[in-house]
């Protein structure tokens, strides 16, 4: 069955692997697929990217000061999106509408399309009340915080199944927001068309340790600078490069403070096919998260990617990294601390069977959270909901364990 779905989403599509992901393996299977989306820098409002239509409706420059600016992008996107795509709905219906947050309340642009019965799905990335508590410092028992629960219970509610980014936050929606059997769980696994090795290419002699993403504070990419700051002089030959926008220039300001100019080379966020070789060309990755908050409990794709390409990797140990990860797969270092994150950067700098282990043994792991794998369980899902068979939906509950 061929079916026409839309991609809902206030993000850059082409840096989205989520959504990247979800999309092209819906066209690679013959459907009609739309997305809209952000639109970052000078390129066209319109064009197609592996058989996937994009519509970029609106643009976005990181430099909200606070919640209000912040909320204000949100609703203007809301709305255009909301117009934009009842127009496409009048002319050409779609079958299903998947909605991926920030923020929930996205989901109500689609009404148009439920009405004329489209399947909704809402699609929670990031739990919105503990992400506007650690963006914005705010306390969880504040009035903002309380409302962003309601909107996420009434939103749960129009959507006709939610997805969940993993099982953590699944467990915490149905305890809150969502029925039992209307939640499932898709991790963000790498999509071996883009995460595959190509074979690495650098023979400078150099030790390249590498974050790609966002640099929000959760990141932890301070705790990174001052790890390294630590061991500058006993491996003169590490470097760490960073791939995001660096809002404000803080952290290049800190690694400037640190004495770091020589040690830390600051890049644009580029697309997944972009970013893939660079990253495999790294001789480790590191993701720093915090662990208090929202970090804590924020599934990161950055891992398995790098598990995909052969790289080793340093994380904290998270709640959600714990959850699913062993110390045979990654080196584990205390979250919060740079002392532990140095430690942890030295022992595999200076140890390459230690790499060379955890390498091996990611091989293994990471074949159980193959895309090509999982990607049926998400057809499936769309198959279901649009059929109306509800005891397949239920059967799909604990998808990605």
């Amino acid at each position: 069955m061929t079916m026409h779905v839309c991609m809902l989403v206030y993000s850059f599509y082409e840096s989205d692997n989520r959504v990247r992901r979800y999309a092209e393996a819906l066209a690679r299977r013959g459907d009609r697929v739309d997305v809209i989306a952000l639109q970052s820098g000078s390129g066209p409002k319109v064009e197609i990217i592996n058989n996937v239509r994009l519509f970029r409706i609106q643009r976005r420059t990181r430099d909200e000061t606070g919640p209000f600016s912040y909320l204000f992008r949100l609703l203007r996107f809301f709305f255009r999106s909301m117009f934009f795509l009842a127009i496409k709905e009048i002319k050409d219906h779609y079958d299903v509408v998947h909605v991926h947050s920030v923020p929930d309340f996205e989901v109500f642009a689609a009404w148009l399309s439920k009405v004329r019965g489209a399947k909704l799905i809402l699609d929670i990335h990031d739990l919105v009340p503990e992400f506007y508590a650690s963006k914005f410092r705010a306390d969880r028992n504040s009035p903002g915080v309380r409302l962003l629960l309601l909107i996420e219970r009434v939103s749960a509610r129009f959507a006709d199944h939610v997805i969940a980014a993993n099982h953590l936050w699944r467990d915490r929606l149905l305890a809150r927001s969502v029925i039992e059997g209307k939640c499932t769980v898709f991790l963000n696994y790498p999509d071996s068309v883009i995460f595959f090795r190509r074979g690495k290419t650098r023979a400078d002699g150099k030790f390249i340790m590498l974050y790609p993403g966002t640099l929000n504070y959760h990141q932890g990419l301070d705790l990174a600078l001052r790890a390294l700051a630590r061991i500058k002089v006993q491996v003169p030959q590490a470097e760490l490069h960073i791939y995001g926008r660096d809002q404000g220039g803080n952290l290049a300001k800190l690694a400037k403070g640190l004495g770091l100019e020589e040690k830390v080379r600051f890049h644009d966020l580029v697309t997944l096919p972009e970013i893939a070789p660079i990253m495999e060309n790294a001789d480790l990755g590191i993701v720093p998260k915090r662990t208090d908050g929202f970090g804590n409990e924020a599934f990161s794709t950055k891992v398995f990617e790098f598990m995909a390409l052969g790289v080793p990797v340093v994380v904290s140990n998270s709640a959600i990294d714990q959850y699913y990860f062993t110390d045979h797969v990654v080196e584990f270092f205390k979250g919060n601390d740079d002392v532990s994150l140095a430690e942890s950067m030295l022992k595999l700098i200076q140890d390459k069977a230690k790499r060379e282990a955890l390498v091996k043994s990611a091989n293994d792991f990471i074949k159980a959270y193959d895309w090509d794998l999982r990607k049926t369980e998400y057809f499936e899902l769309l198959d279901t909901l649009v059929c109306s068979a509800a005891p397949a939906v239920s059967r799909s509950s604990n998808i990605g364990t």
